[in-house]
């Protein structure tokens, strides 16, 4: 035969295809859906926020060891959303400006997701400790889509004014809410 030059290549069902795909996504420059592909979101995680409805907090106003427990349970939150290997944490810091300026981010109508996507983060994480006295607590998580502008909330109510029971309580939201099933 004649053709003792040709080649012939011969690849394996489905082979072709991911090799397409995956040039697609370089040539694209999607990142993200990459990320999302297997399983890993990137995230813009904020500090928590105190909501002080109780008396002690209307008569004698910020209580300087619950400042300090906020960015406890806020560093807490990073480490645990790392440790579970379904998020990519994105530095905050570059947005500090527009943070100062939402004031609360809980009460921003959802300018967390803007932050956040200035930040080329997927989703907006953002907390409060809701406290209505110095035995009940209430901490909830916010995880807001930066595309899809949906939130959902988690919510763990706690007793206790303490290190201990704030660090808890973010613990049992991310081990029992946020791990993959």
């Amino acid at each position: 035969s004649g053709n003792g030059g040709d080649r012939v290549t011969v690849t394996q069902p489905g082979r072709t295809l991911r090799r397409v795909l995956a040039l697609l996504v370089v040539a694209l420059g999607v990142a993200g859906t990459a990320s999302a592909a297997d399983g890993v979101r990137s995230a813009a995680v904020f500090d928590f926020e105190l909501i002080d409805s109780s008396l002690e907090g209307e008569v004698s106003g910020a209580n300087p060891l619950e400042q300090q427990r906020l960015q406890l349970i806020s560093d807490l939150l990073r480490s645990k959303l790392r440790e579970t290997g379904r998020y990519r944490l994105v530095d905050t810091a570059p947005a500090r400006a527009a943070i100062e300026a939402a004031g609360y981010l809980h009460g921003c109508n959802g300018c967390e997701a803007d932050i956040a996507h200035s930040l080329n983060a997927e989703l907006a994480i953002s907390g409060t400790v809701q406290k209505v006295s110095n035995l009940i607590l209430n901490i909830n998580l916010y995880v807001r889509d930066t595309a899809t502008r949906e939130r959902r909330a988690y919510s763990v109510d706690i007793r206790g004014n303490t290190d201990k029971s704030w660090s808890r309580g973010v613990s049992y939201i991310v081990r029992n809410r946020l791990q993959p099933r």
